[in-house]
């Protein structure tokens, strides 16, 4: 039984909410979040990463960095950038990009869910990315950047944001990078029971993207038990800021191999090699792959289709992926990539860049790409619920939800 629950958000004054809104705090490097803000002075970042109201000289991770992020909030609460909600919401959030929608509900999730794996996770976290955001949440008191969480579609749940959606818009606004935003709020106390207990019978929730979100809010929520021992369970602490999708609506895109070197081959050998392992087809141009089981490659100028052979398939749900047969048959044996989450040798390029961007990498600094086959969000489920870890950099999600539209208050 999962617990989805409404929350009083402090959101932008309508005809800011544009301004606002901003992409995730962590697609960006330090100078080009610095670049967004110094154009757009309103943008959120400047909350989200506030060490860009300093000079380059003060570290990212100083306390008063976190401090300014604080005071930058709630300055902006203060004076009426943001308005507070008067009673517990559901917001239904719908993202359009390349004339394809999706639609989430804003909520709150439990983190003791998170705890017992109702709400599952695919990757592991590191504890230095955790740190960051412990401290930005714990700093700020409020949560800014809500977790991409996924469910299995249910027709109560699509019945009820479909005749929502029919109503006047809370925001509707395209940001800049031509994705269209559109908010509404449920506010009637019979839909809100209604989306509930509909949660509640959904069960399992599944982590699409944000588990070092996650795992940070999480850990705030405990630190402030241990600092509230009479904590009831209501208490805002006890849940995180989160949008929910159903899967039916979601889109995961390729995410993309580069490599440095072909680890002392030649060209020819690297190819004479490739070809002891997969069937290969030499392309006419640069074409990704059509089907799971199919890698695209670009080698010397060259685009190649691998196929991966059927003894070498595997009905495990983690060894069976595309990335995982990729790194077993060849980055591993051949390329030498022994752990692809701290070889500096490899690179990752989501798909959003297109197969333009792994030819750039090829002609400039790196010797071989591999495009690969989106993994599904069937896949994604199938590995949570086995208990188990995806490869890094195995799913790039699309498009990004905004930080700032949204702000949980802890």
């Amino acid at each position: 039984m999962a617990v989805i629950r409404p929350f009083a958000g402090i959101r932008p004054c309508q005809e800011k909410a544009g301004k606002i809104a901003a992409l995730p705090y962590d697609v960006y490097n330090r100078q080009e979040a610095k670049k967004v803000v110094e154009q757009n002075p309103e943008s959120f970042l400047k909350i989200d990463r506030a060490e860009t109201q300093f000079e380059d000289s003060v570290g990212t991770y100083e306390n008063k960095v976190y401090q300014r992020a604080h005071d930058t909030l709630w300055e902006m609460v203060e004076k009426g950038d943001f308005v507070r909600e008067a009673k517990p919401c559901y917001y239904i959030y719908e993202l359009t990009m390349d004339g394809r929608v999706q639609t989430g509900i804003a909520a709150c999730a439990s983190i003791d869910d998170y705890l017992s794996g109702t709400i599952k996770k695919h990757e592991n976290t590191r504890a230095e990315k955790e740190a960051d955001r412990i401290c930005h949440v714990d700093a700020c008191n409020a949560q800014t950047g809500p977790i991409f969480l996924a469910y299995r579609a249910n027709a109560v749940i699509r019945d009820m944001v479909n005749a929502k959606k029919q109503e006047t818009p809370l925001y509707d606004f395209v940001s800049e990078d031509g994705i269209r935003h559109r908010v509404f709020v449920i506010e009637d106390e019979g839909q809100i029971k209604t989306i509930q207990e509909t949660f509640e019978k959904i069960g399992e929730i599944y982590i699409a993207d944000g588990h070092h979100r996650a795992a940070s809010a999480v850990k705030v929520g405990l630190k402030r038990r241990e600092s509230h021992p009479d904590f009831t369970g209501e208490e805002e602490f006890n849940y995180f800021l989160s949008v929910l999708f159903p899967d039916e609506e979601l889109m995961i895109m390729d995410y993309n191999r580069v490599v440095k070197d072909l680890n002392g081959l030649s060209p020819a050998d690297f190819l004479n090699k490739v070809n002891d392992i997969f069937e290969v087809e030499k392309l006419d141009s640069q074409e990704k792959p059509k089907e799971k089981g199919q890698v695209s490659m670009y080698l010397d100028g060259n685009w190649y289709l691998l196929t991966i052979k059927e003894e070498d398939k595997s009905n495990d749900p983690v060894e069976g992926l595309d990335v995982s047969l990729l790194q077993k048959l060849l980055l591993q044996p051949v390329l030498g990539i022994e752990n692809p989450k701290t070889d500096e040798r490899i690179d990752f390029v989501g798909g959003i860049r297109g197969l333009g961007e792994l030819e750039k990498r090829v002609s400039t600094d790196c010797a071989v790409a591999f495009a690969m086959y989106p993994t599904s969000i069937g896949e994604l489920f199938g590995v949570a619920d086995a208990g188990k870890l995806m490869p890094p950099k195995s799913t790039w999600f699309e498009p990004k939800l905004r930080s700032g539209l949204f702000i949980h208050e802890i």
